[in-house]
């Protein structure tokens, strides 16, 4: 039964990495060809940085997906504590259940009604007709990551000590200087975590991004545009680049989620 377990488990794994693992290996192809490898090469990732567009692109990319995940990081972190902090069980489940729907509710939904929403703002209180770009863009994406957040950072709360918040109140501190000085270092690994899901869901997230965009363009909506014809093997080399970043990243969260562990049974 362990052996099938096992087995089971790599074909998991398999279906789920080997996508990648071939995206890596031929963003390093020497020619264009996606079947057959013809020698190892930087070409593509040369090709990319030469890119005076697909740099522009990456900025903007960037810009959207760091501004939205420290936003929303921000706003999840002081949404999660007012969530923790209410005494009412029906309202904390009403707030919780509020919370709650974006992270269901369909992408394509979200995009069209946050379109609508902003151009409906746009005409009646701008008088203008084309409000879609960069601040709509990343208004939408803050929106759907701050939920993510919450999820994150609530966890950590709940698992923290009530009573040493108290004791701090108790020997002088206020709100304020207790929530930094007790609260806040035991939720470092859920803020970390929150904002890395931020990141990348922003990063990744292409339905929402093409119904508030404008011409304001990302990867997602550039890849889109870009599949309609034979794609270039630039764009192995990008996401090869940001698939191992991700990665780092998350073994970084799981090592100050190891470290955060370990000073708790001390």
């Amino acid at each position: 039964m362990k052996t099938l377990g096992k087995v089971f488990m790599g074909i998991v794994y398999a279906v789920l990495y080997a996508p990648l693992l071939v995206m890596v290996v031929f963003s390093f192809n020497g020619a264009k060809s996606t079947t057959t490898m013809n020698g190892f090469s930087f070409r593509w990732y040369a090709n990319l940085f030469a890119d005076r567009a697909m740099r522009g692109i990456l900025a903007n990319t960037l810009l959207v997906s760091v501004c939205a995940a420290v936003l929303a990081t921000v706003l999840g972190v002081i949404a999660a504590y007012g969530i923790y902090r209410i005494r009412s069980k029906p309202l904390k489940s009403a707030v919780n259940t509020v919370t709650n729907i974006p992270l269901v509710n369909p992408d394509i939904i979200t995009g069209v009604s946050l379109m609508l929403l902003f151009t409906f703002f746009g005409g009646l209180v701008l008088k203008r007709t084309a409000v879609l770009g960069f601040a709509t863009l990343l208004i939408a994406h803050i929106t759907f990551d701050t939920p993510y957040v919450i999820l994150n950072v609530l966890p950590r709360l709940y698992g923290s000590d009530a009573s040493l918040y108290e004791a701090a109140m108790d020997l002088g501190c206020t709100k304020t200087r207790a929530f930094w000085r007790v609260v806040f270092p035991g939720i470092v690994p859920g803020i970390f975590s929150g904002f890395i899901m931020a990141f990348t869901l922003s990063l990744d997230d292409f339905i929402i991004s093409y119904y508030t965009n404008g011409h304001y363009n990302i990867l997602a909506t550039s890849l889109y545009t870009a599949v309609k014809k034979p794609i270039s093997p630039e764009y192995y080399a990008l996401y090869s680049l940001i698939f191992i970043t991700i990665m780092l990243l998350l073994t970084a969260v799981n090592v100050l989620e190891i470290r955060s562990e370990k000073k708790k049974l001390k």
